[in-house]
Formats: structure tokens, C-alpha cells, sequence
């Protein structure tokens, strides 16, 4: 992977397998990572010895902010998709089965932000911010996109674009791809049905719609345990058909879509009836289990917790779109490790990596009395 990438062309500190290391140890290791971590952590005694660096090797806070500035980000995507595979492949098929709801979300990062070269202005603000969008299918997360052109502010061009890279890499997929209010293009909607994409996203309620036909008959049972049924139709959706007048200004011109949509609305038993639009183009799942595929969307949300709270994503280590794709890539990798470690031990996301970075830390404890002559389980057992 280092010969493909040509990670460590010309190269002399920090080859691409000991940042690697470092990166994976570091984002473990520290409540709060940053360049000056990263330097103590490199010069460490036991990270030496787990993955068996030279001791006499040191190295400086600004080799790393450089080789982070300048390495391929190509070959810890590698790694990333490549341990994403072999973990997912290990799926068995009732879990294919419960996977295939892709969750797809962004979350703004501006913390220390202000300084990046290119970024995200959000509305009322000067801090320039870094997106990240996933697509998360419940367990692991299998894409996922570094954003900092302005454009992508708006989520009508960032989903869109991550729900379709998403099914370039998985070819002859029967995904339901899941999102929130951040999709309410009409037009989007319209090309993923033309695209053999099935999508449920939240609409904004009271949405103009034209109704064609209901879906409820008078015996439909309208309780679905959480939630009541309230509407299931067959809609059409009208979108905004841009005009230019004659002083060449751009105005908005309302025009019915030809595409039929489903409208579910529930109302939630438990937010004080608190209503719910679902729009999707899939016409044959019960209302129940499409109100439950959109419920099933807040992992995501628990997922971008666990990456801030306990991955510590929010602390930008490096300030240009190389270093953010690196850091991310690597980010993810560690997250994948503690959440086979968390589905295997049947732990929560702060246990799982306490504890699997406890482990790792064992192993090199481990490993230095090995060398010293001693015998690891009379140490570990005491």
C-alpha cells in the first residue's frame, strides 16, 4: 500500500507505517490530541516497544504539522475502506439484513477552526468550520467525506453527494438510505428514484404537497406503538424552477414533479405528539416499519457523540483539507477497532474504549518485561 500511494517518496522521518502507529496510539492514548501530544507519544518508551521503533528515534512537533500537511491522505483511506471490509464481511445475514439502513448525517466541527485555510462560514459567524459527512450503516461507518468549500454548507449538496458515492462503492445494493431534514430537494428526491435509490428523509411538516391517493383503509389498525399514524399517501412534490427576468435577476417559479412520493406522518406518543413528515419513494414498506427505519437514524447521532466526546474529533490536529482527511481517516479506523471491541464484549462506546486502549497498553507493558526477561503473568498478576 505504500509502494501505490507512494506514501513515503522522498521521505526521510515519519514513514507512512510509523505515523500510522502514531496516529492509531495517539487518538487512544489522549483525552485531548494535539501536534505536542503526538511528539511526547512518538518519543515514548512504550509506544517504541509495541510497535517496535527504534528507541534512539525522536521526533518533533513540526515534522509532524509538516508530514500531516503533505502526506498522501490516499493510503489511510486505504487502510480505512480495507478494515472496513473485512470487519462488515463478517456480518452475518440477519445482519445484512439490519445494515442495509445507511444512516447518512454531517456534523459541523468549528472548535480552533478560525485558522483553517478553507472552510465553512455558518450564518452569523467569522469562525470557518469543517464538515464531516458519513454514511453509517449501525455498526460501522462505511463513507465518509471532508468538506470545507463553502457550498457544502448547505446539506441539499452535501448528502446528496455522500448517499451517491456511497452507492458507486456498493454496486447491486439494496440500501435504504435514511436522513434528516438536511435533504429537501425535490429535484435530489427525483434523481435518486431514477437512480434505483430508495431514500426515507424527514420533510419539513406543512410541506405544499398535491395529493393522489391515500394509502389508509377504514379498518387500518392507526396505533403502531410508539407512534400513531396520522397520514400514508401518494404525493406529488412541487420544487422551485429557477426564472431570469429580463434584468437577468433569478426568481423562483413553483412547478408540480411529475414523480409520484410517499408522505407517512406520525405523531410520537412520547414528545408530547410531537408530528413527523417522512418522505420516501419506497411504496411498499408498512408505515410502521418506515416510521421505524427514520427512528433508527438517531445512531448516527450517537455515533458523532462517541467521535467528539470520546475520539476527540471536534480538536482539529491539523488546520489544511490533507491533515483533516488524515486525521478523519484515522479517526474512523480507531472508532471501527473499539466498536468491534464494544460488539464483543457488549460494552458502551466510553467503556469500550477505556478499556480497549487499557488492553493495548497492557500489551506493551506485556511486551517490555518479555524483554526484560520476566514473565508477563506473574506481572499481570499481581
Amino acid at each position: 500500500m505504500s509502494f501505490t500511494t507512494k506514501i513515503d517518496h522522498y521521505v526521510k522521518v515519519l514513514h507512512g507505517n510509523k505515523l500510522f502507529y502514531l496516529l492509531l496510539y495517539g487518538i487512544l492514548e489522549n483525552d485531548r490530541l494535539s501536534q505536542r501530544t503526538l511528539e511526547d507519544t512518538f518519543n515514548d518508551s512504550v509506544f517504541k516497544v509495541l510497535f517496535n521503533l527504534d528507541e534512539d528515534e525522536r521526533i518533533r512537533r513540526s515534522s509532524i504539522s509538516e508530514r500531516l500537511s503533505k502526506v498522501d491522505p490516499d493510503y489511510f483511506r486505504q487502510i480505512y475502506e480495507y478494515i472496513y471490509e473485512r470487519f462488515s464481511a463478517t456480518y452475518t445475514l440477519t445482519e445484512r439484513k439490519q445494515y442495509n439502513l445507511i444512516r447518512v448525517d454531517s456534523t459541523i466541527v468549528s472548535q480552533t477552526a478560525g485558522k483553517l485555510t478553507e472552510g465553512i462560514v455558518n450564518p452569523g459567524s467569522s469562525k470557518k468550520a469543517v464538515k464531516y459527512s458519513l454514511a453509517f450503516d449501525g455498526m460501522l461507518p462505511g463513507l465518509v467525506h471532508v468538506f470545507t468549500n463553502p457550498k457544502y454548507g448547505n446539506e441539499d449538496n452535501a448528502l446528496p453527494e455522500v448517499v451517491m458515492a456511497h452507492v458507486k462503492k456498493e454496486p447491486g445494493h439494496q440500501n435504504i438510505y435514511v436522513l434528516d431534514r438536511g435533504l429537501q430537494s425535490t429535484r435530489t428526491m427525483k434523481t435518486f428514484g431514477e437512480d434505483g435509490i430508495t431514500f426515507i428523509c424527514r420533510a419539513k411538516e406543512n410541506r405544499k404537497f398535491e395529493l393522489i391517493e391515500s394509502l389508509i383503509d377504514e379498518k387500518q389498525d392507526m396505533d403502531m406503538g410508539e407512534s400513531m399514524l396520522l397520514k400514508d399517501s401518494i404525493i406529488r412534490l412541487y420544487t422551485g424552477t429557477p426564472i431570469a427576468n429580463q434584468r437577468g435577476n433569478i426568481h423562483y417559479r413553483e412547478e408540480l414533479v411529475e414523480s409520484p412520493f410517499r408522505l407517512v406522518v406520525v405523531k410520537s406518543k412520547a414528545e408530547q405528539g410531537k408530528e413527523y413528515w417522512l418522505l420516501t419513494n419506497d411504496f411498499n414498506l408498512p408505515a410502521k416499519e418506515i416510521a421505524q427505519a427514520y427512528r433508527s437514524r438517531w445512531d448516527i447521532e450517537v455515533f458523532f457523540r462517541f467521535l467528539k466526546q470520546e475520539l476527540n474529533v471536534s480538536h482539529l490536529v491539523s488546520l489544511n483539507k490533507n491533515g483533516l482527511q488524515v486525521m478523519l481517516y484515522m479517526t474512523l479506523i480507531s472508532s471501527m477497532l473499539v466498536l468491534i471491541y464494544k460488539k464483543g464484549n457488549d460494552q458502551g462506546y466510553k467503556t469500550a474504549k477505556r478499556r480497549f486502549a487499557m488492553e493495548v497498553r497492557d500489551l506493551a507493558i506485556a511486551m517490555i518485561v518479555i524483554q526484560c526477561g520476566g514473565d508477563p503473568g506473574l506481572f499481570f498478576k499481581t
